[in-house]
């Protein structure tokens, strides 16, 4: 078990996914130096209840599983402002959490297991190819790879990230994505995300 400290959102990040955030409350400031000196990483978890920006009235309820963030860049245009580019790294269960100093959430977390390696079945191609069609469209338009919704290298040959893209890309219940992000079988993930897919005429 590890106790880290959490950042709720309304996505749900997943492994090797991008985040951009723009920082401005205090206790998420305050969090951010710290993981940037120590080079340290913090939990990503859905807010199934809530809003990200707290106010006084506010309930906030998180999904009980995450994804560990590492920051790969980050600016500040501002002294009160930080804008940060993350990267999934793993993902963990979400056993316990609290409020702590500034109204951080912090939580007892116990890791799940890396996705292996695995092939996208032919089945499922239409997903794959699906995604790697709006990478190719976004290059087309020369949208810089930085800002792009997903980073290279694109595995659009592994079942875990095709479906982890579309996951993080898709207007989904914040409760469906915690339930996604949850399954240890990558092709049961890539199964669920094309059935969603060819719902909406995607595949």
């Amino acid at each position: 078990m590890a106790l880290i400290p959490l950042f709720p959102l309304s996505n749900a990040l997943f492994p090797a996914g991008v985040l951009h955030l723009r920082i401005f409350e205090v206790r998420y400031l305050d969090m951010i130096r710290r993981c940037i000196a120590e080079g340290s990483e913090f939990g990503v978890v859905g807010l199934l209840a809530g809003r990200e920006v707290r106010t006084p009235e506010g309930v906030e309820t998180l999904a009980p599983v995450g994804t560990m963030a590492r920051i790969a860049s980050w600016e500040a245009p501002m002294p009160a402002l930080l804008q940060v580019r993350c990267v999934g790294t793993s993902r963990f269960r979400l056993l316990s959490s609290e409020v702590a100093k500034y109204g951080l959430w912090m939580g007892q977390t116990e890791p799940i297991a890396d996705d292996p390696p695995t092939p996208v079945p032919a089945a499922m191609q239409p997903s794959a190819d699906a995604l790697g069609r709006l990478v190719a469209q976004w290059q087309q338009e020369g949208v810089p790879a930085e800002r792009m919704p997903l980073a290279p290298p694109y595995r659009l040959d592994d079942s875990g990230w095709v479906a982890d893209r579309w996951c993080e890309m898709l207007p989904l219940p914040p409760d469906d994505k915690a339930v996604l992000l949850g399954l240890t079988d990558p092709v049961a993930r890539l199964a669920a995300i094309q059935d969603l897919l060819r719902g909406q005429g995607l595949t």
